[in-house]
This record gives C-alpha cells, sequence and structure tokens, in this order.
C-alpha cells in the first residue's frame, strides 16, 4: 500500500524488485554539447563546473570500479541488495554508439547491478542512439532521463540550453515510440519564471504523462554562471514555504500514474550559495508532505481550478 499521497519512485523500486534498491550514481567521462569535449565551456546558466548533481561520485576510476566502490557504502548505509547504474553527469549519449554500448554494458556486468538509468539531453539522442537505447530496455530495467528543466521557449533561452521545447518533444516522442520509459527533469525557481509559467510546465508534462520526473529545487552555486548573477543581486531564491507550497501545486496536477523519482535536492556544502535551507533535506521532505496532508489533497486531484 502507498504510504504517501504521491507514486514514490523508491517504492515502486521495492515492489518490483522486492526489496531495496539504490542508484549508483557513475561518472563515465562524458562532456556535452554547452561544454565541448574537454568541458571547459561555461555551459548552461546554473551547471556545476562538474556536471549537475555529481556529488559523491569517485571519479577517476573505470565505470564498473565506480559501482563496485558505490555499493560498498549502499550496502554498509542502506543495507541495499540490488542497485541501478546512473550514468549521471553530463550528456550520458553524447558519443557513438560503440562507445555507449562498452560502458552500458560494463555497468551491466558487475554483480547485483539490475538496470540503468541514463541521464542525457534532448538534443543528444539521434535515432542511432535512441534505437540502442531502446535495446537496453528490451534487455533489462532501464529509465531514460532527459533534462528539460522548462517547458517555456524564453527561459530555455536563458538558461543557455541550446535547445526549445519542441526539440524536447521530439525527443520525447522518439524515446515512448521505441517504448521506452522516460523521466523528465524539471527545475521550479527558475529565473524570470512566475509561479504560473512553473504551473504551466506541471500541466505540460501531466498532458505528455511523463512516466516519470524529478522537481529541482534551483540552486545557486560558486563558479557557475548563475552564482555570478546572485552575487551581482540580479536573482530570487524561492524561500523554503514558496518551494513546499510549489511541490504541492504540482504533485496536485501530476497523474496518478506518474512515478515521482524526486522532489527537492541538496547541493555541495562547499560552493552552494542558495538556497541554504536545501541543506535540510529531510525537513523540506516533511513540509512538502505536512502540505499536502493540511490541504487533504494528493497526487493528481487538481481539478483545473484555482
Amino acid at each position: 500500500m502507498q504510504d504517501k499521497p504521491y507514486l514514490t519512485f523508491s517504492r515502486h523500486l521495492k515492489q518490483r524488485f522486492g526489496g531495496r534498491v539504490h542508484k549508483i550514481s557513475v561518472d563515465a567521462g562524458f562532456s556535452c554539447p554547452n561544454r565541448g569535449a574537454t568541458r571547459n565551456r561555461p555551459g548552461c546558466l546554473f551547471c556545476d563546473p562538474d556536471g549537475s548533481g555529481a556529488v559523491g561520485i569517485d571519479r577517476g576510476f573505470p565505470v564498473a570500479e565506480q559501482i563496485e566502490r558505490g555499493k560498498e557504502i549502499m550496502i554498509r548505509k542502506y543495507k541495499a541488495g540490488h542497485f541501478l547504474a546512473y550514468f549521471q553527469p553530463f550528456s550520458n549519449t553524447f558519443a557513438p554508439v560503440e562507445h555507449l554500448r562498452k560502458l552500458y554494458d560494463e555497468a551491466l556486468a558487475v554483480e547485483r547491478v539490475v538496470g540503468l538509468a541514463v541521464g542525457t539531453r534532448p538534443d543528444c539522442v539521434p535515432p542511432p542512439v535512441m534505437d540502442l537505447l531502446a535495446e537496453y530496455h528490451r534487455r533489462t530495467y532501464f529509465w531514460l532521463e532527459l533534462g528539460l528543466q522548462s517547458s517555456h521557449d524564453r527561459t530555455l533561452e536563458l538558461l543557455r540550453r541550446g535547445h526549445d521545447y519542441s526539440c524536447f518533444l521530439d525527443a520525447y516522442e522518439a524515446a515512448k515510440a521505441r517504448g521506452l520509459k522516460v523521466c523528465v527533469h524539471v527545475i521550479l525557481g527558475l529565473p524570470g519564471e512566475s509561479r504560473a509559467d512553473m504551473l504551466a510546465t506541471a500541466e505540460e508534462m501531466a498532458r505528455l504523462k511523463v512516466d516519470g520526473i524529478k522537481l529541482h529545487l534551483l540552486h545557486v552555486l560558486r563558479g557557475t554562471p548563475l552564482g555570478d548573477l546572485y552575487q551581482q543581486g540580479d536573482i530570487r531564491i524561492l524561500e523554503q514555504d514558496e518551494y513546499v507550497s510549489l511541490v504541492a501545486d504540482v504533485i496536485e496536477r501530476l497523474p496518478s500514474s506518474t512515478l515521482i523519482h524526486r522532489l527537492t535536492g541538496d547541493g555541495p556544502r562547499d560552493t552552494l550559495l542558495a538556497p541554504l535551507w536545501s541543506l535540510n533535506k529531510w525537513e523540506v521532505l516533511n513540509a512538502i508532505d505536512d502540505e499536502l496532508q493540511r490541504r487533504g489533497t494528493r497526487q493528481g486531484s487538481w481539478k483545473g481550478k484555482s
């Protein structure tokens, strides 16, 4: 029985595999179009120089060794029994097909790895790559994670994403045509976006009936273009109560079938400029649950009325 008023990815994994399943993030040495082959360009406005979400990865080791090191920690801390190899930093399809196949196979060959999650951009999944991902979908438990961030082209341009929303739709439709499970990444609190803008993105994800979604709080990190703007006083960051209310609004709009992979996040402590309240991750998650309970609502309960 679901223990929260929304469909959690962790609960789904436990039901699917009969026990705890944890993701292990690996850095396979990819770059992205915004970074160039050597990762030396500024990238997107918000992106960490080491790649978004890159905290705690054992860089510099082969993929299999990174996973083995991650397994040791997960077994010790959480008594995890199975693992997903998560190709996370940068664009993990930004390479020739045979190179991708070699890396994905290396990850799957590690004992107790039961599937893959591959994070990338909508402009990095040409048909041959998408066909390869479909092979892994047929062969193992597989998720394609597409970084969208916003459905508004003006925001994507401000973020220097290098693609528009129609590019995302093309990639999403190509993935769904091949039967892939797709988790879409969305950032709340982006510069220039109103509450209505952010909820419009949520409603678009609901229209698409996405398989999964990750909601990210906008983090401002030192050493990023966004960090420079913040230090100049040009960027406003959401307060915790604003974020909690907004996430509850989004959850209410999502179909009850959409798996919620993430509701918040915490940036690297040594480079995080704002918001510092995000470091209290469990406090934020509990506040979201409390807000939904206070409202008496749950995932999919919104009926189109403000």
